[in-house]
């Protein structure tokens, strides 16, 4: 969204000869703050644009400016194509118009679609909080949301949201918590009642608050596993481990080495595998694996007992 107002904005300024920052604002109903950072954006970007103040003043091309596809060339302009491309995959259709009108610019409407994005997870969908917060962060709304932590526990926080970011298979947002007054991480799968407030904020400087933005998501401590996994699983193991760290054995199994976060998600992810594993590394990962696996049968039998 951001990219195509930019583009419109040369579009406008294109047609006439000064606009100001007042009527773009109403234009497109952002801010007028907003718009002179797209203003700033387009003139780092070697556009020709600039800013006069006072009775006539306002926002104004050179004279002598027209864009022209000459100066690219034709592998620059299909690189560029392909990459909006990519762009409006993981952006709403306004996206798209951008994308239109470059492709009429560059007389080119034959760029394969090389890349799609779903958002959506089998039994979840996270399309929309996604977009959400893309807006809210490119307009710097604060945000508000339950979130649930990695222990169930739910909790409202009030965010200054900076930044969407993919993970080991998943999405989450980096942010500074007002409620925690400090930079932290959250998945999007976590998120609930999403509201995205009229209330804007500066951008502040958060390089010292965290060093390290993965420190945020690691969990207190980290276990390396040795498994052997049964060939009925073998359509998991490249898909959750890393293939150096996957030895096939001559009876068809799998003996796999895999560091992973010792949690409650460790010993849900190590019963998912059923029968067809088995912890041979470290003792005590065998020994609470297996008390978990006696407290399930414990909870059957107990049922089974109540319906008799």
């Amino acid at each position: 969204m951001q990219m195509n107002r930019q583009f419109e904005i040369i579009y406008i300024l294109l047609h006439r000869k000064s606009v100001t920052a007042k009527e773009l604002a109403a234009h497109f109903g952002i801010s007028p703050r907003t718009i002179y950072r797209d203003i700033d954006v387009l003139s780092l970007a070697g556009i020709p644009i600039y800013t006069e103040k006072g009775r006539g003043g306002g926002i104004h091309l050179l004279p002598d400016f027209v864009l022209n596809k000459a100066i690219l060339s034709e592998k620059e302009q299909n690189e560029i194509l392909t990459a909006l491309q990519g762009f409006s995959s993981i952006t709403t259709k306004e996206t798209d118009s951008a994308l239109q009108k470059l492709s009429a610019l560059f007389n080119k409407n034959d760029i394969p679609h090389w890349l799609d994005v779903d958002f959506s997870d089998w039994g979840f969908s996270n399309e929309n909080v996604f977009q959400d917060l893309k807006n809210a962060i490119l307009n710097r709304k604060i945000v508000h949301f339950h979130y649930f932590g990695t222990l169930g526990e739910k909790t409202h926080r009030r965010i200054e949201p900076i930044q969407l970011w993919f993970k080991s298979k998943a999405w989450y947002l980096k942010g500074f918590c007002l409620t925690r007054q400090d930079m932290r991480v959250f998945k999007l799968t976590r998120i609930t009642d999403l509201l995205i407030t009229d209330e804007f904020f500066t951008e502040r400087d958060t390089s010292s608050m965290t060093p390290d933005p993965q420190a945020s998501i690691q969990p207190a401590s980290v276990v390396t596993l040795t498994l052997k996994i049964d060939p009925e699983m073998a359509y998991r193991i490249y898909d959750e481990f890393d293939a150096a760290s996957v030895e096939m054995q001559p009876d068809g199994s799998f003996l796999v080495t895999a560091t992973w976060p010792e949690d409650g998600w460790l010993y849900g992810t190590l019963l998912s595998y059923q029968e067809y594993i088995t912890v041979l590394k470290p003792e005590p990962v065998r020994q609470l694996l297996l008390e978990k696996a006696r407290e399930i049968v414990k909870k059957y039998n107990l049922t089974d007992h109540q319906r008799e």
